[in-house]
């Protein structure tokens, strides 16, 4: 374990091409997605993340849909869907860290000046942004940022949880070698899978294109009681009934 941890600390940085999105959004639709002891922050902000990564052997494509909050003295981000092209850029984030990642569409295409970005899932492109690429902007210092996750799985007998969830500070040092602005505009669509029309743009902030690296690292903040979690479920599963599943009748 100890070598496995050397090996990885010595990995070179992993650059993303992404397009970020940023806009005021409804306040009281914001509230109303944030599981406790998450608050909202003094400004209802929705930010959106949707990238191209580099990965040695192979190309992601990495969505991240969030909203502003806080926990404590902490401001941060707690996304609501991270759609990812790939099983295997599922499992450490969603098992390890606890983060929201599903299965989607991801994708970043850019002819000349316009960019065209989009996350999809069961056939619904529920967010998608487009616009034409304008001057390049200064380059941000390096930065840290936090996400909210909830880290938690079913219970084996089908009756919520196998023990109270825990809340996760995941902590990322991001680094910027390359920033665009773009002019244009995001769409939501609505989806019963993934339901962020709910969060409507209304004031857009900025839309960016940018190249990127970040690192993570999260800590165990404390944990949640189960059945305040319980009525934001449908946020992790696309059946939030999953959760209250029992084993198949007849197994052992």
């Amino acid at each position: 374990m100890a070598a496995a941890r050397t090996a990885s600390a010595q990995l070179p940085d992993i650059w993303s091409t992404g397009v970020v999105a940023l806009w005021e959004t409804d306040p009281d639709a914001l509230t109303a997605v944030l599981p406790p002891p998450l608050k909202p922050t003094g400004r209802p902000l929705v930010r959106v993340n949707i990238s191209k990564v580099d990965l040695p052997g192979y190309p992601l494509g990495a969505g991240s849909f969030a909203v502003s909050a806080s926990h404590a003295d902490v401001d941060g981000w707690y996304p609501l869907v991270m759609p990812m092209t790939h099983e295997r850029a599922l499992t450490g984030g969603r098992e390890v860290f606890g983060e929201p990642k599903k299965l989607g569409e991801v994708t970043v295409e850019r002819e000349g000046l316009v960019v065209h970005a989009r996350m999809a899932r069961h056939g619904i492109a529920f967010v998608e942004v487009r616009g034409a690429v304008g001057e390049e902007l200064p380059l941000p210092e390096p930065s840290r940022k936090t996400d909210f996750y909830f880290k938690f799985l079913p219970a084996v007998d089908g009756s919520g949880f196998d023990a109270d969830p825990v809340l996760v500070h995941c902590l990322r040092n991001e680094k910027v070698r390359r920033l665009e602005r773009v002019t244009g505009d995001v769409v939501l669509r609505e989806s019963m899978y993934d339901p962020v029309a709910d969060l409507p743009v209304r004031r857009l902030l900025e839309i960016t294109l940018g190249e990127k690296t970040s690192d993570q690292r999260g800590r165990v903040v404390e944990r949640v009681a189960a059945e305040a979690l319980l009525p934001y479920i449908h946020q992790r599963y696309d059946d939030p009934q999953q959760i209250l599943d029992a084993p198949p009748e007849g197994s052992h």
